[in-house]
């Protein structure tokens, strides 16, 4: 069994990818060969990932998904047991207390193609009290396009405007007559 303590930290996994990606950024100029030797690793990778999600029990299946780092690469490798849609509902779901804290709300409303929709009610304090937090619709989009990069694009949909209950003053109510009972 392997030592779990010997395990990166997620920070260090992040501060990792941070710089993979200045490194395959600056992979572009190089040789022909560079790249396909990176493309048939990451090929291979990605076989040898498959093929433990095969032998594993749905459990672990489960298990093995719900991981950050081992969900990004079934998604990369496109083996993630997972529909997008769940994924990104589940995204959804996370930010729901942060966006609730500054007066607003969320709620996943489904997929619509390859298109994620989202309710999002702001707080209505403008763009000077959110505290640097930034757009957060964007702060949507970049969390379900992270979990689920097979949808194509995060759209608000318009909350249904219901009107308002009619006000019936109550001195208009008038009290009808009982039809007298025959004799």
């Amino acid at each position: 069994m392997a030592d779990t303590a010997a395990r990166l930290p997620d920070p260090a996994v992040e501060a990792r990818l941070a710089r993979l990606d200045e490194v395959l950024a600056g992979l572009e100029s190089t040789p022909a060969p560079a790249l396909e030797a990176v493309r048939l690793l990451t090929e291979v990778y990605g076989e040898a990932l498959a093929r433990v999600l095969d032998l594993a029990e749905q459990p672990l299946r489960e298990e093995l998904a719900a991981d950050e780092l081992l969900g990004h690469l079934l998604v990369l490798h496109d083996i993630h047991p997972e529909p997008p849609e769940h994924r990104a509902a589940r995204a959804v779901e996370k930010l729901r207390p942060a966006v609730r804290e500054r007066g607003g709300d969320l709620e996943w409303a489904g997929v619509d193609g390859r298109v994620a929709r989202v309710r999002l009610r702001t707080g209505g304090c403008g763009s000077g009290c959110d505290g640097g937090a930034g757009d957060p619709l964007e702060a949507v989009r970049a969390a379900v396009l992270a979990v689920a990069p097979e949808l194509e694009a995060v759209e608000p949909v318009a909350e249904e405007r219901r009107p308002a209950p009619a006000f019936v003053p109550l001195s208009t109510i008038r009290r009808r007559a009982l039809p007298q009972e025959a004799r």
